[in-house]
């Protein structure tokens, strides 16, 4: 998602303007705009125009609209975002009050306005307009004088780097100059590398490539960087792993990702993160159900009482028509965030998340033991209607 403007005032209230640019853009779009916030967006509108003599003619236009949204649809497989709603500044093309449908497009602009912007909204902005903060696994798929630098996150990889360069074939008496291209070559993807990785997220970084280049060129880098004393490379030597592609191009990497080495070797990355820390869930409401709770109202006592270690909560929950619901669901983020406690979002379009929306969307591993709160009923409890 790219970022073009963001002015919220002081009481919270604002504008943010962004331009989806990939389809996991439309579902963090999807998590940001609820009902009766105002969004403007490019829309085309079928016009009827009358002629002097009293013929009609329909022409398709162009025009920029501005809803007040009452209902919100995303189309998963399309991943097609449909907000509709009354018009509420004057058009020419369409009266106010009118109702309009607005389909949010990829690489099109469209501003969104709240009367409130709280903490979770905003965290779903900086998440989704710097995707390079959250891709824990990097990948450089090469071959020789192609290589493509890419960062994967939980939904989709992003190509930082293309690196294209001719290296001069192997022929009698010109072996040298081979030699030199492919060393050429080799040292940008290095300095790709330490351009566009950061270490300190990262956990795995593939090489893949056809034959030996990815063999070759990870010991030149290791060399190079034990000769000019590269540190960052040196320590995360582990991280790297090399396996087969069929070429030096980004499609390769579906191969290499489905590869079950790698797979296993990935396990610790984000969205393998979530299913691990709701394994952990289960595991301690088994084995110390004091420690792990499920539903709102245990929640929320545990969050008061700042017991919470983690607490993991569904997207789904802060797309509730109810303002005030979604209002107690980011009270409870915050007091958890103020306490020192860990939040895990889980995405309802991951496995996980299914699983966590089973559970009422919302849990918690707390840091010591509650029993009294067993003795809570949930017959007040209301999060199953919350959807």
């Amino acid at each position: 998602m790219k970022l073009i403007s963001k002015n919220i005032e002081r009481d919270g209230g604002g504008v943010v303007s962004l331009i989806p640019e990939n389809p996991e853009d439309m579902w963090h779009a999807y998590n940001l705009i609820s009902e009766h916030d105002c969004v403007s967006a490019s829309t085309i509108r079928k016009v009827q125009t009358e002629s002097a003599t009293g013929s009609t003619n329909s022409q398709r236009v162009r025009t920029t609209l501005t809803i007040s949204v009452e209902t919100i649809d995303f189309d998963t497989q399309a991943c097609v975002l449909r907000l509709k709603g009354r018009n509420i500044v004057e058009n020419q093309y369409v009266k106010m009050g009118a109702y309009h449908t607005l389909d949010l497009e990829l690489n099109r602009k469209f501003v969104l306005k709240k009367l409130k912007w709280d903490s979770v909204a905003l965290d779903r902005i900086d998440m989704a307009c710097d995707p390079t903060q959250h891709a824990d696994v990097a990948a450089v798929v090469m071959q020789e004088g192609i290589a493509h630098i890419c960062l994967i996150t939980s939904n989709m990889t992003i190509v930082r780097a293309k690196i294209d360069q001719p290296i001069p074939r192997k022929r009698k008496g010109f072996i040298s100059q081979h030699e030199k291209g492919l060393t050429r070559f080799y040292e940008s993807v290095v300095q790709g590398i330490l351009r566009h990785v950061n270490f300190e997220i990262v956990k795995c970084i593939i090489i893949a490539s056809p034959g030996f280049v990815k063999d070759q060129f990870f010991e030149y880098m290791m060399e190079q960087a034990s000769k000019t004393d590269i540190k960052i490379l040196i320590e995360n030597k582990s991280k790297f792993m090399l396996v087969h592609a069929s070429s030096g191009f980004k499609h390769s990497l579906k191969e290499v990702l489905a590869d079950p080495t790698v797979v296993a070797r990935i396990s610790d990355t984000k969205a393998a993160g979530e299913v691990k820390i709701l394994e952990q869930f289960y595991t301690i409401l088994q084995t110390d159900p004091s420690r792990a709770f499920y539903g709102k109202k245990h929640v929320k006592l545990a969050a008061e009482a700042q017991a919470i270690e983690v607490l993991l909560i569904s997207d789904k929950l802060f797309r509730c028509q109810d303002i005030q619901t979604r209002k107690e669901y980011v009270e409870i983020v915050d007091s958890v965030k103020d306490a020192g406690g860990d939040v895990k979002i889980f995405s309802s379009m991951h496995v996980s998340g299914e699983q966590l929306d089973q559970v009422t969307g919302i849990a918690a591993i707390l840091r010591f033991p509650m029993p009294e709160l067993e003795d809570e009923t949930d017959g007040e409890d209301d999060d199953t209607d919350d959807d």
